[in-house]
């Protein structure tokens, strides 16, 4: 997970801003979902990044909608 996480903010998918307390931060989650080969055997565990949209409020904590959901491909 290290390396997927360093790749993404190598490309500049991410950046880290100063913590302030006025912030609210949305939790996110990582969602794997297992690949298998066609034998059965498990190849890898993909991840989805998944933010908990839900904490937020409209015209608080943003103006405009999103998909907050991430898939590794997409980026």
């Amino acid at each position: 997970m290290k390396s997927e996480i360093a790749t993404l903010h190598a490309s500049g998918t991410w950046s880290l801003v100063p913590f302030d307390p006025f912030m609210n931060v949305v939790d996110c989650w990582l969602v794997y979902k297992i690949k298998r080969r066609a034998d059965g055997v498990i190849d890898r565990y993909k991840p989805h990044l998944v933010a908990r949209g839900f904490t937020q409020k409209e015209g608080i904590d943003y103006l405009e909608t999103f998909n907050p959901v991430v898939k590794l491909n997409t980026v």
